[in-house]
């Protein structure tokens, strides 16, 4: 795979996976939406689907990796560091552009994000905090803990995966990616109940990054006092998976 395919495969997958994986946070959690307060499980599934339509997309070009915390463990496994970076790049930019479609599809629902109390009409909602839209926020803010969390969950993503190469006939039946979207709903409705399961750097610093910039009205914190946390868990998760896939297998 040249570098212009990776990038490009990445860029595409990864902006999948955010558009659909921050549009069922924005279904959900926004006011003036159809799907609002629809639940966790319908929020595991969206992420889910976005995996599946994100990594079908880029695995022609790229293998659909969508994840520096994949990316750095298969790069452990295998010893093979010279195109992370491209991986990593085309990750980081596509979770941004991401993040920006989803800002788009929902524009009218961000728009009618305002803060109405005190007016002719009464007693009006508080605006509703954005910022779970884009990327994570833990329900109990605990660093260590919130860190182990980040870590276990993406242990439980990246060696499965690597696991999942070595069953004969998965990649070439097209089912893998599959199996790796059922994966990650399983991790949402099991492991993400404390932090939000972000398990993939990209995912959550991307998004939080355009959330800090966009035109939101009463948009809230952006909170990068937690930012390090979903970023370096989700690191050391995959470079754990890919030690102990190397070790054991």
């Amino acid at each position: 795979m040249s570098n212009g395919d990776i990038f490009v495969g990445e860029t595409i997958g990864t902006a999948i996976l955010i558009l659909f994986g921050a549009g069922v946070c924005a279904a959900v959690t926004l006011r003036y939406s159809k799907a609002r307060a629809s639940g966790w499980v319908v929020i595991a599934f969206g992420w889910g689907f976005g995996v599946l339509a994100g990594a079908y997309t880029a695995a022609p070009l790229s293998g659909g990796h969508l994840n520096p915390a994949v990316t750095l463990g298969i790069a452990v496994d295998t010893g093979e560091w010279g195109k992370v970076w491209v991986y990593v790049l085309g990750q980081f930019v596509g979770a941004m552009l991401g993040a920006v479609l989803c800002y788009l599809t929902y524009f009218a629902q961000f728009q009618a994000n305002v803060h109405k109390t005190g007016t002719t009409e009464g007693t009006a909602d508080e605006p509703v905090p954005t910022l779970g839209v884009f990327s994570t926020v833990p329900e109990i803010r605990n660093p260590v803990a919130n860190l182990m969390t980040e870590i276990i969950a993406t242990v439980g993503l990246v060696l499965p995966i690597l696991a999942f190469g070595l069953t004969e006939g998965l990649g070439e039946s097209g089912t893998l990616v599959l199996i790796v979207a059922l994966l990650v709903v399983g991790i949402g409705l099991s492991l993400g109940g404390p932090t939000g399961y972000a398990i993939n750097p990209a995912r959550d610093l991307g998004p939080r990054i355009v959330h800090t910039f966009l035109p939101i009205p009463n948009k809230g914190t952006s909170d990068w006092s937690y930012a390090w946390i979903p970023v370096a868990g989700p690191l050391i998760g995959g470079a754990l998976a890919g030690l102990i896939y190397n070790a054991a297998f």
